[in-house]
């Protein structure tokens, strides 16, 4: 069965826009403050210690907040608030535009909000009640995701810059680091869904995209 959680990205290999290519990271700032960056959030707090938060900007801050209100009342009563769900995917949505943008792999300036965007998250409701268990232990759950996530990053940091040269200088995005990209992408937003508890089922280790 397909994962409920799937990301899509309207192909854009070629005519790249060079000009807003080379700016990314700037024009980015907006949606950098408001919906984060890529990385797990390691932040050091003094010399002697480092501790990872979320990189999910404002947004994603209150919507970690509302995670920790919704572990309590599916713990204790099976159920997800909807405005928590509504909100917390709102935020999906729009941080897997702002980073599908941040990463290359769109040229359009994301919107403030939602609106029509060649990038986008599908979020499929879990059916019945909620998996007591696998929301208690979750972040115990996520250490494995994490683990692979962090070298993931780094990849896909690296063929991003790689990436960056070739739009600038050609106006084409190569097609092998582009699919990565998607596929990464996608890794990175189920683990965040699976973490924000919208889903119960286990993200799969795999680059495979959905059909």
């Amino acid at each position: 069965m397909a994962y409920p959680v799937s990301v899509a990205v309207e192909p854009a290999l070629v005519n790249r826009n060079r000009l807003t290519t080379a700016f990314r990271l700037i024009l980015a700032i907006p949606h950098l403050i408001l919906v984060g960056g890529v990385g797990l959030g390691m932040a050091g707090q003094d010399d002697q210690r480092t501790t990872a938060g979320w990189e999910g900007g404002l947004l994603g801050a209150v919507a970690i907040v509302l995670a920790i209100v919704s572990w309590f009342t599916i713990v204790i009563a099976g159920t997800h608030i909807v405005g928590i769900r509504q909100f917390t995917a709102f935020y999906l949505r729009w941080r897997v535009r702002a980073l599908a943008y941040l990463m290359l792999l769109a040229d359009a300036y994301p919107p403030l909000g939602d609106a029509p965007y060649p990038a986008g998250i599908e979020i499929v409701d879990p059916p019945g009640r909620r998996d007591r268990l696998s929301v208690a232990l979750r972040f115990i759950f996520a250490i494995p995701h994490l683990i692979v996530l962090f070298f993931l990053l780094v990849a896909w940091a690296f063929t991003t810059m790689l990436a960056w040269f070739a739009v600038v200088f050609t106006g084409r995005y190569p097609q092998a680091l582009y699919g990565f990209g998607i596929a990464a992408l996608q890794w990175r937003l189920r683990v965040e869904a699976y973490m924000l508890l919208m889903v119960d089922d286990y993200p799969p280790f795999t680059l495979a995209l959905s059909r």
